[in-house]
């Protein structure tokens, strides 16, 4: 069984740390640590999995994770990974986001007994005045210090943005929540991002200013996409938690999607397989990577995860019926989620009333470029109508086709997928 030290290190999520020494003391149960989460949404997306899931093993391995919400610094905003000021949001908002990501933070980790606390920042952050803010926080750090850390400079020289004093102050009450929590609930270590590494250098160094202790942090590379962009709320394609926002079978697919050349990284980063069992998903995509089994295992495990093994096996169903004849018998809301990126073309009922004829729906849904093309596809046994194929140029379309009396699904070849919906 390996050490904490060793299973971070073999998923590659020890990117900087303030102290060499600091994978020993890892290895010894009884640290408290956190990491915060912004609730500048009314859901968490899977870029904040990684942190989650580093909370969790930090707990399993015997240590007390502490979730912190955002709810005082998420009415300044983080200037870190941001080219622009953030927008600034009410008070009333951000409770609401509150509520929401509340329950996601607590799924992830056990709350029995004190083995892990959810806390909000507000409730200190909103009690201490400008002057003793000013007096007892700032007064430790220098304004060369502050401009001297990456995500203030990135915007210094960016003289057509710049920063405001409001996010410019940002990194301070971040250093001055890690002094709270080491204060109020013995808390030595804090975890985040990359981007976050200027923020919890200053918490280590006013805990030791205004302390004299030793205390840690530690930061996870950021999880990017293929494009090089992050996994966040503000990039294009986010991917939430709440099932309302990310339906469960559209995450699933998001992951069974993920390019051969990452996959390994998210299998470390996003699931609590064993080492063997990873090295070996590892080999199959190199060996053989037309099956992606671990894409299939990134999927099960990050959906199970965050939705449960039942919704796994919905969306598993799913996926099957996705090119068979099963696709039938989906719900409404299933087959939606399974076609939700396929473009859609809305026809009167009336003309299938009348008769559609196949060859003219393949032209008007640009499935084909013209009508012999559509007799060709045909012919050739590439067209498909609720994923049984055609083979008649003659075949005529009337609503008792469609599914769910609203929507026909058709493909042309393997993958090109469209659907007629009904008006």
């Amino acid at each position: 069984m390996p050490t904490l030290s060793e299973d971070l290190a073999f998923r590659g999520l020890i990117h900087q740390m303030t102290d060499s020494e600091l994978p020993k003391r890892l290895d010894q149960p009884g640290l408290t640590v956190y990491a915060g989460f912004d609730p500048s949404a009314d859901s968490l997306h899977v870029g904040n999995l990684l942190q989650l899931c580093t909370l969790r093993r930090f707990q399993e391995a015997g240590h007390r994770p502490i979730s912190l919400a955002g709810g005082g610094t998420g009415m300044i905003g983080d200037p870190g990974g941001k080219e622009d000021e953030r927008q600034l949001l009410d008070l009333e908002t951000i409770e609401g986001h509150l509520e929401s990501i509340r329950p996601q933070l607590g799924q992830f980790l056990d709350l029995e007994n004190d083995r892990a606390l959810l806390l909000n920042n507000v409730d200190w952050l909103s009690r201490i005045s400008v002057l003793e803010f000013l007096r007892d926080v700032g007064k430790h750090f220098t304004v060369n210090q502050v401009v001297a850390k990456e995500s203030v400079k990135t915007r210094f020289e960016r003289p057509d943005q710049g920063i405001s004093y409001t996010e410019f102050s940002y990194m301070l009450l971040q250093a001055y929540d890690f002094l709270r929590l080491h204060v109020d609930h013995s808390c030595d270590l804090q975890i985040g991002g990359s981007d976050q590494w200027g923020n919890i250098t200053m918490g280590v160094e006013l805990i030791r200013k205004v302390c004299g202790n030793e205390s840690w942090g530690l930061t996870t590379p950021l999880i990017v996409k293929a494009d090089g962009t992050k996994y966040g709320k503000t990039e294009t394609g986010t991917v939430w938690l709440d099932p309302a926002r990310t339906s469960p079978f559209a995450m699933y697919q998001f992951f069974v999607n993920t390019p051969d050349e990452q996959v390994g990284q998210l299998l470390r980063f996003l699931t609590f397989l064993g080492h063997g069992e990873i090295e070996a998903l590892d080999a199959d995509t190199t060996e053989h990577p037309e099956r992606r089994a671990a894409q299939k295992a990134l999927a099960r495990s990050v959906v199970a995860l965050v939705h449960g093994d039942a919704e796994v096996t919905k969306c598993e169903e799913a996926s099957g019926a996705l090119f068979g004849e099963e696709i039938a018998a989906l719900s409404e809301d299933m087959l939606l989620a399974v076609t939700g990126d396929a473009p859609t073309t809305a026809v009167p009922r009336a003309e299938l009333l009348d008769g559609l004829t196949l060859v003219e729906v393949l032209e008007r849904t640009g499935l084909a470029k013209s009508r012999a093309e559509a007799r060709r596809t045909i012919d050739q046994g590439g067209a498909y109508v609720n994923n049984v194929r055609q083979d008649d140029a003659a075949r005529t379309l009337v609503p008792a086709d469609l599914l769910h009396d609203r929507y026909l699904v058709l493909r042309k070849g393997k993958r090109d997928v469209h659907i007629l919906r009904a008006t």
